[in-house]
């Protein structure tokens, strides 16, 4: 097994619109690289862009828990508890993004559409 080459064939599959093909050419590789944070982000988001939700929570989880300062896996956490409907659990990880990279547009966007959600209450 070449991880490089899997790893850049993934990346093309992603980038071309096809996420779970992404992500079939990832696990193995994850397997292999439990502790390669960049290939676990590209995974969580495969899993984010083809609807596989709770395993998109899992690694981003996992990401969130290495390395608290990474405001993307914040954001894309965030994210992913909004589409599993638990709005109150993405606002923590919505918050911390934009407290982070406070000039994000995306990131306060999604944290404005969070708040709103959960009842018009808009924090600092």
């Amino acid at each position: 097994m070449d991880l490089l080459a899997d790893y850049r064939r993934a990346t093309m599959f992603f980038e071309t619109g096809d996420p779970s093909g992404a992500a079939r050419l990832l696990e193995p590789i994850i397997d292999a690289e439990p502790g390669n944070t960049a290939v676990r982000q590209l995974l969580a988001r495969a899993y984010f862009q083809s609807a596989q939700l709770n395993r998109a929570e899992e690694h981003l989880r996992e990401l969130v828990d290495r390395d608290p300062s990474d405001h993307y896996s914040h954001h894309v956490l965030g994210r992913t508890l909004e589409r599993l409907n638990r709005h109150n659990d993405a606002l923590r990880h919505l918050r911390i993004a934009a407290a982070m990279y406070a000039t994000n547009d995306d990131y306060r966007t999604a944290l404005e559409r969070v708040e709103t959600r959960v009842g018009g209450r808009r924090f600092a």
